[in-house]
């Protein structure tokens, strides 16, 4: 099975995995899993981090393409694909055009997002594959 991070469980799975559950360290330590992180997380990360809304502790936002690559992740580019067909996602759970494309994302590559997002649930009726976690 595929999972798609959601941007603060990358976050947390790269420098603060105190904060992952057990349940969620096991799905990611899995060998049989894939486990993918969207260029968007990264795009997301640099910019809030930028603006003063984000602060990652030992680490720079350009470290974590190559941190995750260590950990075993891979790296989803945000293809002419996904960009050119996102408007097929009718929902408008989200105003934030970064969770809007990692669920996209998901939708339309057949990963399950992993989040603890309760909104994104809501995108089920899209074709949305969640792993809700319940911190």
């Amino acid at each position: 099975m595929t999972y798609l991070l959601d941007t603060h469980y990358m976050l947390w799975a790269i420098a603060e995995s105190k904060k992952l559950s057990v349940r969620v360290k096991d799905i990611i330590t899995n060998p049989d899993h894939r486990i993918v992180v969207s260029a968007i997380s990264f795009w997301e990360v640099s910019l809030k981090n930028s603006i003063g809304k984000l602060d990652i502790t030992g680490l720079s936002p350009e470290e974590l393409p190559d941190s995750c690559l260590k950990v075993g992740f891979e790296i989803e580019s945000l293809t002419a694909g996904d960009s050119s067909t996102y408007h097929m996602l009718k929902a408008t759970h989200h105003k934030d055009p970064f969770d809007r494309m990692l669920v996209w994302q998901a939708i339309r590559n057949n990963y399950t997002l992993i989040s603890v997002d309760r909104n994104v649930k809501k995108y089920a009726s899209e074709g949305l594959k969640v792993w809700l976690d319940k911190k």
